[in-house]
């Protein structure tokens, strides 16, 4: 099914609060969309989905809105499905790299509409890893809420420095809950010990969970401070770390 194929009298739409809110970000006046872009993008996506808009000449004729509310109306033309890949490819363009209002947005929008979303089975939320994961977090929901959030960014690729530190702070609220302490993770390394111990793992085990644990302290400790060096592989092999070492945990 493709976003062009669904009918906007069989669709729900995104509410119109959060289309306003979408619009007065993206045709900010200072550092969003100019109202000539704003017709160009919203006429693309009209011609590929068969709607019709209420703007689509720029300039405005007299007594037009401003841009804001006419990307506002325009964008309440589209159903769900067309509304959510619109705006998400609005978010995205280079136009906004560096726009932290944007990047929220875009975060709302996933968080709030995944529903929309014709791509929401993509990324590692399919892996059985991180679905075991999921579910053994259930126990530990503050734990599993930043699991989600992590997931959540690296799946569309945004906050990529948020993402690595969502994961390290979620493992260290697994850890003081399990370990019923409230020791920072560096601070529970010994513990963390003591606790295999208690499970009945091999001395070598434990050393080597903990020498891990060190090392990837490390490694957050350094990128979470360098967003832009992060390296995507990496970030996903951490993820999965992060999985393995909580299956072990819980």
């Amino acid at each position: 099914m493709t976003v062009s194929n669904l009918n906007n009298r069989e669709i729900d739409k995104m509410s119109v609060p959060f289309i306003t809110y979408a619009s007065d970000i993206l045709g900010d006046t200072e550092k969003g969309l100019s109202g000539t872009q704003i017709v160009k993008y919203s006429s693309l996506y009209a011609v590929e989905y068969h709607v019709d808009i209420p703007y689509g000449i720029y300039p405005f004729l007299e007594g037009t809105p401003n841009k804001r509310t006419a990307l506002n109306y325009n964008l309440q033309a589209f159903n769900g499905y067309q509304q959510y890949e619109i705006i998400n490819h609005l978010c995205d363009l280079p136009l906004f790299s560096d726009n932290e209002e944007v990047k929220k947005l875009k975060i709302k929008l996933i968080n709030e509409y995944s529903k929309f979303s014709i791509n929401k089975e993509n990324g590692l939320n399919n892996r059985e890893l991180i679905i075991k994961t999921k579910h053994w977090l259930g126990m530990y929901p503050k734990s599993l809420k930043l699991y989600e959030e992590a997931l959540t960014q690296y799946n569309n690729n945004i906050f990529q420095r948020n993402t690595l530190d969502n994961m390290r702070l979620s493992f260290e609220i697994l850890l003081k809950d399990v370990l019923n302490n409230n020791k920072s993770l560096e601070n529970n390394f010994g513990e963390i010990g003591k606790y295999l111990k208690t499970k009945n793992f091999s001395n070598e085990l434990r050393n080597m969970l903990v020498k891990l644990v060190e090392y990837y302290s490390k490694y957050q400790n350094e990128y979470i401070k360098h967003d832009d060096n992060v390296n995507k592989n990496e970030i996903e092999f951490i993820i999965e770390l992060t999985s393995i070492m909580m299956k072990l945990i819980i």
